[in-house]
Formats: C-alpha cells, sequence, structure tokens
C-alpha cells in the first residue's frame, strides 16, 4: 500500500519538450528573431557597398549622358554665355548632310577591319606564345608593351616609320619589288595606315586574353584527340576554337567599342588629323572637330548621342546573336 502512495507521488520523468509547448514556442521565435537580425545585418553591408558605387556611377556615367543629351538639343558654340532651344534640328541636320554618311561609312571600315584584324591576329599569336619556346617569357611581354603605351606617342612614331623618305616602310616594301603607297595624301592608304597601328597597338590585349583561354583548356581532350588520331587544324578546329569562345565574345564587345571610341581617335588625332580628304574622320573624331575646332558644341552632343545609340545598338545585338554560341564548358 505504501509503495503504491510513493509511485503515485513521484514526479514525471523530464523529457524534451513536446510541440506546442511555450519553450518550443520561445525557441522558435529566438530562431526567427535571429534570421531577421541576419537579414537586416546582410542588407546593410550590401547598401553599405553598392551605394557609394551606384553614386560614383550616377555621378560620372549617367549623369553626363543625361547633360549630352539635352545638349544635342541646343544650337550652342563653345565659349558662348547663351544657348537656344532647337529640338531635333541638330539631328534632321545631321541625318540630312552628305558627309555625316561618309563619316559612318569610314567608321564602320576602320571598325570591321580593326576588330577582325585584331582577334585573328591575336589569337594566332597566342598559339605561337603558347608553344614551349626559348626567350617565350620575353616575347609575351614585348606582344603587349604596345598596349600601354601612349597611343599619341605610338602614332608620332609610326607615322615617322610610314615617312616616304626616312622611314624604314618604304625601303622593306622597294625591297619586295613594289613601290609604297602614298600614305599621307591618299584617303584610302591613310585609312590603311591608321588600321594597321591600331592592330599593332591593340595586338597584345587580343593574345593575352587568348592565352589565358589556351591555358585553361584541359589537357586530356587534347590527349584524346591526338590518340584518335585528329590533326593539329581538326582538333585546333573542333575542340580549341569552341572552348575559347567565351574569350572570343568578350573581345567582340570590348575591341568594337574601343575601335569606336577614344582609343581610335587619339592615333587618328596624332597621325593624319582625320585627312586627308577627310579619309580617316570617323563619327569618334567629328565630335571631337563640330565641338574644338569649329565650335558648335551643340551639334558636336548631337554626334556623341548618335555614336552612343549606335554602339549600344551593335552592342545589343552581339549579345542578343553571337552569345549562343558561345560555349561556356
Amino acid at each position: 500500500m505504501a509503495l503504491r502512495d510513493n509511485q503515485r507521488e513521484a514526479p514525471p520523468p523530464a523529457g524534451p519538450a513536446r510541440p506546442g509547448s511555450a519553450t518550443e514556442e520561445e525557441r522558435r521565435e529566438e530562431m526567427r528573431r535571429g534570421r531577421r537580425r541576419s537579414r537586416r545585418r546582410e542588407a546593410l553591408i550590401f547598401l553599405a557597398f553598392t551605394i557609394p558605387n551606384l553614386a560614383l556611377i550616377g555621378l560620372f556615367t549617367y549623369r553626363p549622358l543625361f547633360s549630352n543629351v539635352y545638349y544635342s538639343l541646343l544650337q550652342w558654340n563653345m565659349g558662348s554665355p547663351t544657348a537656344r532651344f532647337v529640338g531635333l534640328d541638330n539631328y534632321v541636320n545631321w541625318f540630312s548632310d552628305p558627309h555625316s554618311w561618309n563619316y559612318l561609312r569610314i567608321t564602320v571600315i576602320f571598325t570591321v577591319a580593326t576588330v577582325g584584324g585584331t582577334i585573328a591576329i591575336g589569337l594566332l599569336v597566342a598559339t605561337v606564345l603558347n608553344q614551349k619556346l626559348h626567350g617565350r617569357g620575353f616575347a609575351r611581354a614585348v606582344v603587349f608593351a604596345p598596349y600601354v603605351l601612349s597611343g599619341v606617342a605610338v602614332g608620332l612614331v609610326w607615322m615617322f616609320m610610314f615617312d616616304p623618305q626616312f622611314g624604314v616602310i618604304a625601303p622593306l616594301i622597294r625591297a619586295v619589288g613594289a613601290s609604297p603607297p602614298n600614305w599621307y595624301n591618299s584617303p584610302g592608304w591613310a585609312l590603311v595606315m591608321v588600321i594597321i597601328v591600331y592592330i599593332w597597338k591593340h595586338l597584345g590585349y587580343a593574345a593575352v586574353v587568348y592565352l589565358a583561354g589556351l591555358q585553361i583548356i584541359p589537357r586530356d581532350l587534347l590527349e584524346a584527340a591526338a590518340i584518335d588520331g585528329a590533326s593539329k587544324w581538326r582538333t585546333f578546329r573542333s575542340i580549341t576554337l569552341p572552348l575559347l569562345s567565351p574569350m572570343t565574345f568578350f573581345l567582340l564587345v570590348t575591341v568594337t567599342l574601343s575601335s569606336m571610341s577614344m582609343q581610335s581617335f587619339e592615333l587618328i588625332h596624332s597621325m593624319t588629323r582625320g585627312g586627308p580628304v577627310d579619309g580617316t574622320t570617323t563619327l569618334m573624331y567629328q565630335i571631337y572637330r563640330e565641338g574644338f575646332v569649329t565650335g558648335r558644341a551643340g551639334y558636336s552632343a548631337t554626334v556623341a548621342t548618335i555614336l552612343f545609340f549606335i554602339l549600344l545598338g551593335v552592342t545589343l545585338l552581339q549579345m542578343r546573336f553571337l552569345e549562343r554560341k558561345v560555349h561556356y564548358s
């Protein structure tokens, strides 16, 4: 009887809290508060790193862009304190001027030639520099060095090299039995001269990008192709080129932008100043000429806005149609 009384009075054994009990709810609430604190901390870190960069982009990129669009609607001469709003008159004048279409044609020729030449020769040079050669590191430095040089300095040196009397190009052409062209007085040959110098200067950039891509190609794929008896050209065409497509796409976008922007202006200005007979005047050089030579700042802003939309359209087309052919693995 006493034993049964002790069993009735004994406390229940301790164990895990049942679901729905006060202890479990407190634990869940504490976990939710911890997750909310973690999300707030991550949001604050994101804003702390993002807001300064967005402010700088807005201040130095988008504000000048919108200001340029506004200036393109004005008839404003450089140095004048007054400007008159003319709406789209500057755009109508540009599209109705036959010289504008000639400048656009020269821009297209220059861009297609420089982008194609830079990428094709850069790939060839990178393939050679990827081989096991003596002095390979020095050769890579020599190839890349022109890219970091000033465009004005490069243009002046090459202008001396193309000189028909004192340059080294004319004797080399005569050595093979041909007569050197009149580089400085022929619009067509002047454009070819600037294209050659641009490709030479930017060749190292494309070669370095392709060289990085060649070094990450899996060796087992190349060894498997060699075991299967594939020729070097077949291996290059079926394995190397597809795996280099991300680098090719990247170079297509970046070299196109650079060849139509300030990096072409400095070469043209130092070598030909847009001549002869406007034979090397691209849209980029027209912006400079209208703004700082003739003083038509409003019209110069109009050409800059047109060039911006051309670049935007070309970039979107490249991303729309060419990115599909890129193999990222």
